[in-house]
């Protein structure tokens, strides 16, 4: 394997990481209860568990 024979600067270091960058997650809205969630991802509201506007799990009736 190579080996770099001097040591890489920090300025050189942080020139080539300018590129990555965090972005902010994309929010989608719930047609069925208007939950502002992320995409792809279960949420909860309201003791229900919703995912694609579809109740996966409801805590309700577990409790009774």
């Amino acid at each position: 394997m190579a080996h770099p024979k001097r040591r890489q600067s920090s300025t050189r270091r942080d020139k080539r990481r300018t590129h990555y960058k965090a972005s902010a997650q994309q929010i989608a809205t719930c047609v069925v209860t208007g939950e502002a969630h992320l995409y792809h991802r279960a949420y909860w509201h309201e003791g229900k568990m919703y995912y694609r506007g579809q109740v996966v799990i409801d805590k309700t009736e577990a409790m009774l």
